[in-house]
């Protein structure tokens, strides 16, 4: 509830149904040192129900990633190629169907910021996670409701 708070003001309340889309490629590298259950906390801090959480990988993802992803309880998704397209259609169907209050998008990738943008104008919160403060996307933070880096969150503990 302080992220909540943090993020949206003091006021805000929590989000009935919140999607989280991780784009892997993106923010699984070594560089980032990135934990899957850091990305689905800072998701979870918006309060209410995860509607989604879905890790998006391509065809190189390792067997031991895949697994490790899913008994962590994230749905994951493999595309042929990037994974950006799809994950971005994804994210804007939850939009405008009406799936989810709040959208957190885990990416550095500008790719995004149109599908950020669809869902402002259907009047979710949306969050845009980096992996860290040199994995930042200015587009994504200029385009999201709130920005973060996941050292942030991991931070507030």
């Amino acid at each position: 509830m302080d992220l909540l708070r943090r993020l949206f003001g003091p006021g805000a309340a929590p989000s009935d149904r919140v999607a989280l889309f991780v784009d892997g490629p993106n923010v699984l590298r070594d560089e980032f040192d990135v934990d899957l259950d850091d990305i689905r906390e800072a998701a979870r801090a918006l309060g209410g129900q995860m509607s989604a959480t879905r890790l998006y990988l391509d065809e190189h993802a390792t067997p031991g990633l895949i697994q490790a992803a899913e008994a962590r309880g994230f749905e994951v998704v493999i595309t042929s190629g990037d994974v950006d397209v799809k994950l971005a259609i994804d994210m804007t169907r939850y939009a405008i169907e009406g799936l989810a209050d709040a959208i957190v998008i885990a990416s550095r990738d500008t790719d995004f910021k149109p599908a950020l943008e669809v869902a402002n104008e259907y009047g979710l919160k949306t969050v845009a996670l980096a992996p860290g403060s040199y994995g930042r996307s200015d587009a994504l933070q200029n385009a999201a409701t709130h920005a973060m880096t996941l050292d942030e969150v991991t931070s507030d503990e």
